[in-house]
């Protein structure tokens, strides 16, 4: 069986803000608020109940870490001057309610995400809202995970002691 290809544009919402902290310690505490999910556990479980209970615990602000990568490291020697961490976070017990309405839902959850030093030696957290990517689907049960994440990402930055974006 053979379909055609979809092309979907969709808007997209940078949302860059400033944390209080210095750039070191703003991503210490991030990586205590957002604790990287302890993916070998996760694949031993053996029902979906265990993954929600094991999420409860291993996220309990909502977000784990899949991924981090300092970006300096990987441009040492280049001219780039920027202090900058990215991760991919997210949580997978609430991205399964759109990843079972459409599997391509799952492109926007991990989330993208960078804690960064800017040239005046502010520290930022930049993350795309993830309620408009989810919003693209046109399909309410994804849309609400999208609005499940934003909520999760606003009581992140309260956490991080930014302030949330009106439009989050």
């Amino acid at each position: 069986m053979t379909t055609a290809g979809t092309t979907i544009d969709h808007p997209a919402r940078r949302l860059v803000v400033t944390l209080p902290l210095p750039y070191d310690a703003a991503c210490e505490q991030f990586e205590t608020l957002v604790p990287e999910a302890d993916l070998p556990r996760f694949y031993q479980l053996g029902s979906w109940k265990a993954v929600l209970e094991l999420t409860e615990i291993n996220g309990p602000h909502g977000f784990m870490r899949y991924y981090r990568s300092d970006v300096c490291a990987l441009m040492a020697g280049s001219q780039s001057l920027w202090k900058a961490t990215q991760y991919l976070m997210g949580n997978h017990a609430v991205a399964e309610s759109a990843f079972r309405e459409d599997a391509s839902a799952v492109l926007h959850a991990p989330l993208p995400s960078l804690i960064y030093a800017d040239p005046d030696g502010d520290t930022k957290l930049a993350v795309d809202q993830p309620s408009l990517s989810f919003d693209s689907y046109e399909n309410p049960r994804i849309a609400e995970v999208g609005r499940e994440l934003d909520a999760h990402l606003a009581q992140l930055i309260t956490l991080l002691g930014g302030d949330v974006p009106p439009r989050l």
